[in-house]
């Protein structure tokens, strides 16, 4: 039986075909657009039993390739740039795509571990899995939204697992292919490397610099979430995968650079030195992201928690540590 998983060259999918290895687990058919060739570096050192390009894939399994030698699914699959404008690409690619995996789960009684987003919420104040705190401000998390949409429709009467996770704001290894999409703290380590020092928004939508807040969550405990759901295929539901904790991108930046400064042997310091010493630059809040962005986010876990999943979330301190030793190591 196969362990099939899709954008298994992406950031968390490569991720989670990494920690199927570390289980013992290399029949895994990697689905993935190599059009971004670079993305293959992110396999190198995992084993698969094949890869298949994404339209090849979904053409085979709708033809009945796949029927009965799959043990489970995990869709990694999207497009995830939240400035995309191409409105029908989105919706063929994050949910008619989607679509078509999901319900040949469904027929063939397959686990169906899926990403959602937090992009879904878009400007809401309440980060909770129910349809009134759901309002997206871009057509990626609307194309988010409606798969969920179809979720809550076939959950009830599924006679096999569909986890759905909606991700907060992943960092860690592996996403430095997606480019201005990779994770802020990908993007402050390599702006301390070529000019010691991260730049942050200045304040907006009532918040001062550097104060706009996010659900920071590291890769690894993204990880650890799925295949604990893979190892219990009886909880299915759609459930939000943050730390629970929202911390500024202040928070993110010192300690981005206190990370790197560490590298060198300097001892950490405290935010307000970090910035009147130049390692921290405010600039002007774009135009372009008025009204489109989420200057707040923070996962209620009561679900997650509720399903069993107990294991602690890295804080924002703890990840990038974490992350900036793997970045000195492999960027």
């Amino acid at each position: 039986m196969h362990t099939i998983v899709t954008g298994a060259a992406g950031f968390i999918g490569s991720n989670i075909v990494a920690a199927l290895n570390t289980q013992g687990v290399k029949k895994i058919i990697a689905v993935d657009n190599l059009k971004n060739a670079g993305k293959f570096k992110n396999l190198v050192g995992c084993e698969i039993f094949d890869y298949i390009g994404k339209n090849e894939f979904i053409e085979h399994l709708l033809a009945g390739h796949f029927d009965g030698g799959v043990k489970a699914v995990f869709h990694q699959g999207a497009c995830s740039d939240t400035m995309e404008t191409d409105g029908q690409y989105m919706m063929e690619n994050n949910y008619r795509y989607s679509l078509n995996l999901l319900d040949w789960c469904l027929a063939q009684h397959v686990p169906f571990l899926y990403a959602s987003s937090a992009a879904i919420y878009g400007a809401s104040r309440q980060f909770k899995e129910e349809r009134e705190c759901e309002c997206p401000l871009n057509v990626y998390g609307y194309s988010k939204f409606l798969f969920d949409q179809i979720v809550r429709q076939r959950l009830s009467r599924a006679s096999s697992q569909i986890a759905g996770f909606r991700y907060f704001n992943v960092y860690g290894p592996n996403e430095a292919h997606k480019a201005h999409m990779a994770s802020v703290a990908f993007h402050h380590y390599n702006q301390f490397k070529e000019k010691r020092k991260v730049r942050l928004f200045e304040g907006w939508d009532g918040y001062a610099n550097g104060e706009q807040k996010r659900d920071f969550v590291y890769v690894g405990d993204v990880v650890k979430a799925n295949l604990f759901f893979l190892d219990r295929p009886e909880k299915s539901g759609i459930f939000n995968l943050g730390t629970g904790r929202a911390q500024s991108f202040n928070e993110l930046a010192a300690a981005t650079v206190n990370s790197c400064l560490s590298l060198e042997g300097v001892e950490a310091r405290p935010l307000e030195d970090l910035w009147q010493q130049g390692y921290i630059e405010y600039i002007p809040f774009p135009e372009a992201l008025k009204g489109k962005y989420q200057s707040f986010t923070q996962a209620d876990l009561s679900r997650l928690r509720e399903a069993g999943y107990q294991e602690a979330f890295a804080s924002v301190e703890e990840g990038v540590s974490q992350y900036v030793q793997w970045l000195s190591g492999n960027v």
